[in-house]
């Protein structure tokens, strides 16, 4: 069978990736073809027909000054489709351009499967109707979104949440504290992981806050987790001030840090699923915060306080989001066990609802025995 996969961003290439691999196991003669990231070149040994760095916009303002480009992505990944002529096109979040190519690709007569569904929960609950009408399997990653879809006469399959298969994969090849920070030529003082996400926007807004904390902390070493995806003139700040920034390597810096700040994303989870005492950030433009909060329907941002439906972590959103919050949360992780502790075993509970691992095998096992 033949597969074309799309996704737009890091956490969505690593998803297909580990998909990939999965659907290797039920279909040996599998062909790929697909729009993503570095890790699925990897596993298939193939070059993405669009790389996810020239599909990484954010916000609404950002999309409409990268209008041009994203039209001409739309076009050059329609036709490759076309030449490749997939059993089924898989579609990874993303759903600003998946929903659109959804349409198009149902309106072909092409099988469309959707993995990690659009937060239709959260604003535009409309578009549960074009994903009933383009989507033959929609495979959901949060336990709540498949009663959502139950409400509204659709079948979702939540088989699990690919992040704990991710980690576990990866548990094996964790560095210690002492590779780790010989590797990457750190100190021996403890670590407070700074994730500022993957897009300059991000990195723009939030990062030079993230790094001001630290004369707050002299008895900790901050380190970056940088991203692949962007250049490294993006963390001149951060390199000018002697702070590291390390690559390929935020499953190690999570694992060994004390404490995070983390922005708000699937980085919320992945901190939460290694048991890291975070604080989670989010900073965007004037206009594009107004457009959201005016749309958008939900009680928090951040992955584990939604899963959970509680304030299990501090967000700190916006006007929020400052030097001063930011030092008096992490005060707070690193010195007060009793408020730490109730956020680790706030995140045993999250562990436990979201259930053991093997959600990747049983999704890419459900996409192959859907083409038949």
């Amino acid at each position: 069978m033949k597969y074309y996969f799309i996704s737009g961003e890091a956490s969505g290439d690593m998803h297909a990736a580990n998909c990939i691999k999965n659907i290797l196991l039920f279909d040996d003669k599998a062909q790929f073809a697909f729009t993503g990231g570095d890790q699925m070149q990897e596993v298939t040994k193939l070059k993405a027909d669009v790389h996810i760095s020239d599909m990484n916009f954010m916000g609404f303002i950002d999309v409409l000054k990268h209008i041009r480009i994203i039209k001409k992505n739309f076009k050059t990944v329609k036709q490759s489709i076309l030449k490749f002529k997939p059993d089924v096109l898989v579609l990874v979040d993303y759903p600003g351009f998946n929903l659109r190519m959804a349409k198009w690709a149902f309106e072909q007569g092409i099988n469309v499967n959707y993995y990690i569904s659009p937060t239709v929960w959260a604003w535009k609950e409309g578009r549960v109707e074009l994903i009933k009408k383009y989507v033959k399997q929609l495979f959901v990653i949060l336990p709540f979104e498949e009663a959502f879809y139950k409400k509204h006469n659709y079948k979702a399959f939540f088989l699990g949440h690919p992040l704990l298969d991710a980690i576990d994969a990866k548990r094996a090849e964790l560095k210690t504290f002492d590779e780790f920070v010989q590797k990457n030529q750190l100190s021996n003082l403890p670590i407070i992981a700074i994730l500022p996400g993957s897009r300059m926007q991000e990195i723009q807004y939030m990062l030079n806050s993230m790094l001001e904390v630290k004369q707050h902390f002299q008895s900790y070493q901050f380190v970056i987790a940088g991203s692949t995806s962007l250049p490294k003139s993006a963390y001149h700040l951060a390199i000018k001030n002697d702070i590291k920034v390390v690559y390929a390597q935020t499953y190690d810096l999570l694992n060994l840090a004390k404490a995070g700040i983390i922005k708000s994303g699937t980085s919320t989870l992945e901190s939460a699923l290694f048991k890291l005492p975070q604080v989670v950030c989010y900073k965007a433009g004037a206009i594009s915060i107004k457009i959201a909060k005016f749309f958008v329907n939900i009680k928090y941002i951040s992955l584990p306080n939604l899963i959970m439906d509680k304030p299990i972590v501090k967000e700190l959103i916006q006007n929020d989001f400052n030097v001063g919050n930011i030092k008096s949360e992490l005060e707070l992780l690193l010195n007060n066990d009793t408020y730490r502790n109730q956020q680790l075993k706030d995140y045993q509970q999250l562990i436990d609802f979201l259930g053991g691992p093997g959600a990747s095998k049983k999704i890419a096992k459900q996409i192959v025995e859907g083409i038949k």
